[in-house]
């Protein structure tokens, strides 16, 4: 379990990215949303024991994480949206290095490197320079050393950009399997990834937490009350919202929130957690990317 207490972050420009973050994420899968700017980062590079809060708790399993950075960088994967490698390193000699740094022995770390390698399908680049590799192998590289040590809490953040459908699939399917046994807390503009994989959701915009909770029941809400129009009536009815417009082979799609039918031409639509990420946007006058 891991619990953040009125945690407040603001930097030297005036920017509040944090603000006043309560919140309590159990033990798997843990997705994070937000539009860009919205705080995302800066939550995790506090969770990564990167930077100091002005002020606020943070408590994982009893350790007093901003008082105690030390030790929790020992239970810590963490794989940022940009990284750097050393350039004349190989693959299996920088997860090595990094195996060191993070405390492995030398029979735990050939096991656990071996181990990543072949999970991640790096084997045969083993002796390759990681900044030769591909802007996808990067990133399974990252995940490797993200993952060494067995850490009990991980922090992705854009772990699939680079990937192509295949590995990303599959970077889900194993990020699912590893997450019964530990926390995994997953940062991406991929609601779809975290519908399909993530149990647990905290949405975040302008710093402060807008919802959070078990995904099904984020969505149990919307039930009837999502419309799909092919054209906007000049008038919705009162209390509705637009929460995405699409297009389909050229053709626009909107998405609508409404109680009631909006208009003689909508059709009813299965509720998604897209759709729940966007009336909380909407609905507290924020913004998304469409």
């Amino acid at each position: 379990m891991l619990t953040l207490t009125n945690i407040n972050k603001k930097y030297a420009d005036g920017t509040h990215a944090l603000n006043d973050v309560n919140i309590r994420l159990p033990a798997g899968m843990i997705g994070l949303l937000g539009p860009n700017g919205a705080g995302k980062s800066s939550l995790m590079r506090t969770l990564a024991c990167l930077q100091s809060v002005d002020n606020g708790h943070v408590d994982f399993d009893g350790l007093d994480v901003l008082q105690h950075p030390e030790q929790m960088r020992k239970q810590l994967g963490y794989l940022p949206q940009q990284f750097g490698v050393y350039p004349n390193m190989s693959c299996i000699a920088l997860l090595e290095h990094i195996a060191i740094l993070k405390g492995l022995n030398k029979k735990d770390r050939k096991q656990q490197i071996s181990e990543l390698l072949a999970l991640l399908n790096l084997s045969s680049f083993a002796s390759k320079k990681v900044s030769h590799f591909s802007g996808g192998m990067k990133q399974r590289f990252g995940i490797a050393q993200a993952l060494l040590g067995s850490p009990k809490l991980i922090i992705l953040d854009e772990p699939t950009a680079g990937l192509d459908p295949a590995e990303r699939e599959s970077l889900n399917n194993l990020l699912v399997t590893i997450s019964q046994q530990r926390l995994v807390l997953l940062s991406t503009h991929i609601v779809e990834d975290i519908e399909n994989q993530c149990h647990f959701v905290a949405m975040i915009n302008q710093g402060q937490l807008i919802q959070s909770g078990e995904v099904a029941a984020l969505i149990n809400p919307l039930y009837g009350c999502v419309w799909l129009l092919d054209t906007l009536p000049s008038e919705l009815p009162k209390e509705s919202l637009v929460l995405n417009k699409s297009y389909r082979y050229g053709k626009p799609s909107f998405r609508v929130y409404a109680k009631v039918l909006p208009a003689e031409s909508a059709v009813p639509a299965e509720p998604t957690l897209q759709d729940s990420y966007f009336y909380e946007l909407k609905a507290r006058g924020g913004h998304a990317c469409y």
